[in-house]
């Protein structure tokens, strides 16, 4: 009752409407922590656990209560969908406290942002790609409107903690700062975070041990969970789904028990790419059509439109119609779906912190358990066969994965590689805000400290000599010494898809009548009377507008999927090769296999035993060898970079590398002089599609390759121990 009482009294008032008899722990823990001191807080906990309105409610209060004038709240999300709902939870709350509350971003309407802008008060719910348009576009709004902020809020914390959109939104926090003269209080919300004192360090680079951190403390729900196998007919491969019909498929039955399964309540099923997500969406349609029944499973992933989406995300919520979202991480982040049965994924998870999050939307009723099911897919074991299919290995990670998460294992965020681009966005974001900056100024607002300071300044020096440079003309220096924009500058700043740190492709936009279904990437070659298939349904091509690059569509009993961009395999942890291999020589039989999986894993253990694999590393596939490394993605490239560097034809994979027409006894003697190789400088200048984010291609290519090297030093410093252990291999 003591930190109840503390809280504004038409806070307590909106509390006890809600039917709460309690705070639970990490409200009060979360309030106690906000009212309690100014200090940075961080607040973990899981999906549904309350940690928004531990934060929301005492902030509010603290809002309310004050005299100075001003903006008192910047609430920072990765998602539209998420300020929208937000705004949606606090809309009656903040009336009843007279504080504005307003959603900025690109679809957000023009006129509540205009009242708080012309008189900051109240909460701002805002995305990064928002700030950096303010400091773009309007740089004395931007400091009229942060000079009074109270708190920072920045939702979904493990978003933004690895990836150019973290390295952006840090970077904004840091000017944000500067531009208002003083730092503002930092408060960070995530349900999934495997390294507490990073995310701590990311709050506050300069004083991480400050950061008052918040852990929920209540147990976890019953989990009940069953991986389900099946096995590709021969003529077809895991990950090339297509529709219905056009081939058999493993998909084909793993769509039988999903529409037995989960109709008539509200589940979530993660598809992994937009392929898989609208061939399975198809397939759901069909049957719900032949038996018969109203269709209950949608598709939800980021090439559909807005509209398509909020249909779905609102019908979730609402739980008066039974709903199956198929989505591919769209909907694993934190909008309120309400209360979802159970999640099923499709193919073995690649990551723990995906998963956790993903179960997360499951069990968030009181007593209802938290439901999962793994649909993993092998190949077909025909003559043909590589010897890696049959160690089953989609299979045995569902296993290792399992076994992790009931270990609480999570993954803790990786060095990231869109370093240079987000330098380059931000160093010209800067110097738009500000007209003109002289070199040691710009290095001291980007890197002096937070994730950009992994660039030092004989980097950034030899970066702005090149963008400099007549070929590029991105910026240039004034006789007195300023960094000014040059030509190129001057466009890509002035461009719209300046504000987002991330590539947008150019796509087509489709129509039904007047209304959106979403886009498609150009690369799809499309004329009036092609047909598609896509948000769940299929289409026949009725007119195109070249220019505009619209397609009008009209249904149609045929369709083809589209071609997506490529999406790259999310990077494997050594954790989940180290539990693989683990799983492979141990003898349990999990009881949450279903009888095909059983099958499977007893086939891989056969298959590992059988290739000997717990003493050697190398299996024999044709003319090639595959060297087995039992280590993530990181480990396993570096590898394949010191042999591409001795000029060994070779290829990463999930279980290691392989190297082309090598016999055995030579990759063990290739393997064994790793530790006569290069140092990790001399290495990177062997790597390939080094130019991975937006700017990359304005760097200059010894930066990138510096980078690298720095990046993966520690893994380089490793090669020996790689040379070592193939020595003992027999062969």
């Amino acid at each position: 009752m003591d930190t109840f009482d503390r809280l504004h009294p038409q806070v307590r008032k909106w509390v006890r409407e809600q039917g709460w008899s309690e705070l639970r722990p990490v409200q009060v823990n979360g309030i106690e922590a906000v009212l309690g001191h100014d200090r940075d807080v961080l607040i973990s906990a899981s999906t549904a656990a309350g940690k928004t309105e531990a934060v929301f409610l005492p902030l509010l209060t603290r809002a309310a209560e004050r005299e100075a004038p001003g903006l008192s709240v910047l609430y920072v999300s990765p998602l539209k969908a998420l300020i929208n709902d937000q705004h949606r939870r606090l809309e009656l709350l903040s009336e009843r406290l007279e504080l504005p509350v307003a959603k900025w971003h690109g679809d957000a309407p023009a006129g509540p942002k205009a009242r708080i802008m012309k008189s900051p008060a109240g909460v701002v719910l805002i995305t990064p790609e928002s700030i950096e348009a303010l400091f773009l576009r309007r740089t004395r709004d931007a400091e009229r409107l942060f000079a009074g902020l109270d708190a920072i809020i920045i939702d979904e914390l493990h978003a933004f903690l690895q990836g150019p959109r973290g390295l952006h939104l840090a970077s904004l926090l840091r000017r944000i700062d500067l531009l208002i003269g003083r730092r503002v209080r930092r408060i960070g919300l995530s349900a999934t975070l495997g390294d507490m004192a990073f995310a701590a360090t990311w709050m506050n680079p300069k004083a991480p041990d400050t950061v008052d951190r918040v852990a929920e403390t209540s147990g976890s729900p019953e989990l009940r969970l069953q991986v389900r196998g099946y096995e590709e007919p021969p003529e077809s491969d895991p990950g090339t789904d297509a529709l219905e019909g056009e081939a058999p498929q493993a998909l084909d039955v793993i769509s039988d028990h999903l529409f037995e399964t989960l109709r008539g309540d509200n589940h979530l099923v993660f598809g992994g790419s937009r392929r898989t997500v609208e061939a399975l969406s198809n397939r759901l349609l069909s049957r719900s059509e032949q038996a018969g029944v109203p269709n209950e499973f949608f598709p939800h992933h980021g090439s559909l439109s807005k509209e398509l989406r909020e249909e779905l995300e609102r019908r979730l919520k609402a739980g008066s119609l039974p709903t199956t979202g198929v989505a591919t991480t769209t909907l694993e982040l934190g909008i309120d779906l309400g209360s979802v049965k159970s999640v099923a994924q499709i193919g073995a998870p690649r990551s723990l912190t995906g998963l956790r999050q993903r179960l997360g939307r499951s069990g968030r009723r009181a007593g209802a358990p938290a439901i999962l099911r793994l649909y993993t897919r092998e190949r077909h074991l025909g003559r043909a066969l590589d010897p890696l299919d049959r160690l089953r290995p989609q299979t045995v990670r569902a296993v290792a994965v399992v076994r992790l998460l009931l270990a609480r294992f999570l993954e803790s965020p990786r060095s990231d590689p869109a370093v240079v681009t987000v330098l380059i966005h931000q160093l010209l974001s800067v110097i738009v805000e500000r007209g003109g900056v002289k070199p040691d100024g710009l290095y001291r607002i980007l890197c002096e400290q937070g994730p950009l300071s992994s660039i030092e300044i004989a980097d950034f020096i030899e970066l702005l000599r090149h963008l400099a440079t007549p070929r590029l003309a991105v910026i240039e220096q004034s006789p007195d010494g300023l960094i000014m924009l040059g030509p190129e500058g001057e466009a890509l700043t002035s461009a719209r898809e300046f504000y987002a740190v991330f590539d947008t492709d150019q796509e087509w936009k489709l129509l039904h009548g007047a209304r959106p279904l979403g886009q498609i990437p150009i690369s799809n070659v499309l004329a009036t009377g092609s047909l598609l298939a896509f948000a769940g349904r299929r289409w026949r091509v009725v007119d195109v507008d070249d220019r505009a690059r619209l397609l009008s569509v009209a249904p149609h009993p045929s369709g083809r999927l589209p071609k997506f961009d490529r999406q790259s395999n999310e990077p494997l942890d050594d954790r989940i090769l180290e539990e693989m291999r683990k799983v492979y020589m141990d003898a349990d039989m999990p009881e949450w296999l279903d009888a095909q999986s059983l099958t499977f894993l007893a086939q891989g253990r056969e298959a590992f035993a059988d290739l000997d694999l717990e003493r050697t590393g190398l299996v024999r596939s044709g003319g090639d060898t595959h060297v087995l490394l039992w280590r993530g993605t990181a480990m396993n490239n570096v590898v394949a970079v010191a042999l591409t560097a001795a000029g060994i034809g070779c290829e990463a994979h999930d279980l290691g590398v392989t190297l082309a027409d090598t016999t055995a006894e030579e990759t063990r003697s290739l393997l064994m002089q790793l530790d006569r190789s290069p140092s990790a400088e001399a290495l990177s200048e062997f790597v390939e599609n080094l130019q991975s984010a937006k700017y990359d291609h304005l760097a200059p290519t010894s930066l990138l390759q510096r980078l690298w090297a720095r990046r993966h030093a520690d893994y380089c410093d490793e090669l020996p121990a790689i040379a070592a252990i193939s020595q003992t291999w027999p062969v």
